[in-house]
């Protein structure tokens, strides 16, 4: 990977690695309030919700470790044409896991939705959804992409995040903020999903991926790159990109790793 590289943070387990993605999500969130007093976050689904709320949700250990929800913007990196509702619905995950958990305390995120108006139009879901990316990114004077303050993503076992599969036309996509795709080698096959430009631009992007599982495909994106959606985030965002593993998911992966920020 030519340039600055990524971090590669790598934990015992997901109960060592709630607490430093918890400081990292304060650090990301406090630059943003710096910067425009909002907090402005892409999430994808999977597992991701589930460790996300074991961050964000554990008690607040002083001052300099609080997470301001009512700043918080959420938006979503992809989404399928599901009712919001719908159990393969990212948004009804992180209501689910997320959200919902909120304690009342600690105040409510702004969470933009697709409209579920355009379900049965990809491409009108997809411009309906970049509309509401221009009026939140660009009201003020025209900007080319988007700049999320953080985009929160997992990788798939083939190298697949967000919406963006290996070897797909998507991924030369370089026009479009947000993107239809109606044949996802994953079910559901309808979906919409950031591109990969908007995704690289992003002032921080994560990716939390654990389990042996993902051990395959992580010393693949490392290693060789092999043009994988995860390896061309890596490489577009260089050190402005952090991964958050367990051992188990890196195990044998020649690169080099942290257990602190």
């Amino acid at each position: 990977m030519p340039g600055k590289q990524p971090n590669l943070y790598s934990f015992s387990g997901t109960d060592a690695l709630a607490p430093v993605l918890r400081q990292y999500l304060i650090q990301c969130q406090n630059a943003g309030l710096s910067r425009h007093d909002v907090f402005k976050v892409a999430v994808s689904g999977g597992s991701l919700p589930k460790t996300l709320a074991q961050a964000l949700l554990a008690p607040s250990s002083g001052p300099d470790d609080e997470v301001h929800f009512d700043k918080w913007e959420i938006f979503f990196a992809d989404e399928r044409a599901v009712a919001l509702d719908d159990a393969e619905s990212n948004h009804a995950l992180l209501q689910t896991e997320l959200l919902d958990r909120i304690p009342a305390g600690l105040g409510r995120p702004t969470v933009h939705a697709v409209d579920a108006a355009h379900l049965d139009d990809v491409q009108e879901l997809a411009d309906n959804y970049e509309q509401l990316l221009v009026r939140s990114f660009a009201s003020r004077d025209s900007v080319k992409l988007p700049i999320f303050d953080l985009l929160l993503l997992g990788c798939g076992p083939d190298g697949h995040t967000c919406s963006l599969f290996p070897g797909h036309a998507l991924l030369r996509e370089t026009d479009a903020w947000v993107a239809p795709i109606d044949d996802s080698p994953k079910p559901p096959p309808r979906r919409i999903t950031l591109t990969l430009p908007v995704v690289t631009h992003g002032v921080r992007v994560a990716f939390v991926a654990t389990g042996a599982g993902k051990r395959d495909i992580i010393k693949e994106i490392f290693e060789e790159g092999n043009g994988l959606p995860c390896a061309l985030v890596n490489e577009g965002a260089g050190d402005r990109c952090s991964w958050f593993t367990d051992n188990a998911a890196v195990e044998g992966v020649s690169y080099p790793r942290r257990e602190s920020l």
